[in-house]
């Protein structure tokens, strides 16, 4: 008795979003470049060099969305050939303030105590451009995130580590330390991450198919 097989080709998002030109990520973040991995999308990386102080008194989606295609732009001009580019910024957002990355270890500190016993708001704002045609589209995501009360002894551990410093709000929620500040979140979890990638893969859909 003969069993045959079938030999099936494995669809990838990439496939489905029918990318024929280059994809750039706009991002020195290894967590974007992670999370953009997942979708199975080849794609470079060219940090962008710009000056990342915006005015923090416009609404925050309006914050990270200018960032996000500031860093986009900033890439796509320096491309000779056709690209898609991708930027994004990710903030978090308490009492209508916006908090930024930690200036160093006691900034992160004073952060994180604000967070504890706290729901604060994490925007994450997307750009993606074509480097030919300059054509782009921009979309944001906010996800609510619920600290429990972190004691003293928790936040001077999580500082030490140097983990916190690099990351809007002081912490990251796929940290050890992080994982267990947080009680609940409502919302997509990739996006507290810095890359929502659900929304991702909808706008570029909508994007490269208009």
């Amino acid at each position: 008795m003969f069993l045959n097989f079938c030999i099936f080709k494995q669809m990838k998002i990439q496939d489905l979003l029918n990318i024929n030109v280059p994809v750039i990520l706009a991002s020195a973040s290894p967590r974007r470049k992670q999370l953009l991995s997942l979708l199975g999308i080849k794609f470079t990386v060219e940090v962008a060099d710009i000056d990342e102080n915006c005015d923090t008194d416009i609404p925050p989606e309006a914050y990270c969305l200018n960032l996000a295609f500031k860093k986009a732009y900033a890439v796509a001009k320096n491309q000779s050939t056709e690209s898609i580019i991708i930027g994004s910024d990710t903030i978090v957002v308490l009492d209508e303030q916006i908090i930024n990355k930690p200036v160093d270890a006691s900034d992160a500190k004073q952060i994180l105590r604000l967070l504890s016993n706290n729901t604060h708001h994490v925007y994450t704002g997307i750009a993606i451009v074509n480097s030919a045609t300059k054509e782009w589209i921009t979309n944001y995501q906010v996800t609510d995130v619920t600290f429990r009360k972190l004691t003293d002894s928790e936040i001077e551990a999580y500082v030490e580590s140097g983990s916190p410093l690099d990351k809007a709000g002081a912490y990251g929620i796929q940290d050890d330390f992080g994982a267990v500040f947080v009680q609940n979140i409502n919302g997509c979890y990739y996006n507290i991450v810095g890359l929502p990638l659900e929304m991702l893969y909808t706008t570029l859909l909508k994007f490269i198919n208009r």
